[in-house]
């Protein structure tokens, strides 16, 4: 029986976040972890043509658009067979032009951010592979993203917030999801704002965080 298989993609036609080499580093070690294979790319025909029997795909700080039309139907089809979507922090801000993969892949689109600065993440649900480990407060350094809109709602598991009392700039007020996942396409998909420093990826805890995400998606985990 052959490994289980996922596509990392990182390609960026916009802001490109120095931490992407870190990210498919962090990746392509977790997945060895677990015997599974990794086809890490920024090429969208290879991005396509390794879809098909991939169990998950992971956009990691992916920006702009990235896809071509076949492509597009290529990630359609992924989520509708049962195939997982992983989000990391700039995929959010990716296919601005596609309102499908803003609403019904990710979630919800990048509406800016403050300075990267400390603050604190609220974990809601601890009973996910992503914050089982976490405490109930998750102190972090990152960009605290905002969102056009709240992605929580009917079918979204919102599983961590921002505490926007703990750092400056935010928009979104007590309710600002972070991370959270849902099955609105066919497949499973997650994603988590954090992941703008390079040190993240090095991280046991935030690395822990990625793995249970992708374990996931991926349907390779036993726990719900």
């Amino acid at each position: 029986m052959s490994a289980p298989r996922i596509v990392v993609y990182s390609r960026t036609t916009g802001f490109r976040h120095d931490s992407i080499p870190a990210g498919v580093a962090a990746f392509r070690e977790l997945a060895a972890e677990r015997d599974i294979a990794v086809t890490a790319t920024e090429d969208v025909d290879t991005f396509t043509a390794a879809l098909p029997g991939s169990r998950a795909v992971v956009f990691l700080s992916t920006s702009g658009e990235v896809l071509t039309d076949g492509a597009r139907d290529a990630l359609r089809a992924h989520l509708a067979r049962g195939g997982g979507f992983v989000g990391v922090h700039g995929a959010s801000t990716t296919e601005y032009d596609w309102s499908w993969y803003g609403e019904n892949v990710v979630g919800a689109v990048f509406d800016g951010h403050p300075p990267l600065q400390d603050g604190t993440v609220i974990v809601e649900d601890r009973d996910h592979p992503a914050t089982a480990h976490l405490d109930e407060r998750w102190r972090v350094t990152d960009e605290w993203y905002d969102f056009t809109s709240n992605p929580r709602g009917p079918g979204v598991r919102v599983l961590a917030r921002a505490d926007e009392t703990t750092y400056s700039g935010g928009k979104m007020g007590a309710d600002h999801p972070l991370v959270w996942c849902h099955e609105r396409a066919g497949g499973r998909s997650f994603y988590t704002a954090l992941g703008h420093r390079a040190e993240s990826y090095g991280d046991r805890v935030f690395r822990r965080h990625l793995l249970g995400g992708l374990l996931w998606a991926a349907r390779l985990s036993e726990e719900a």
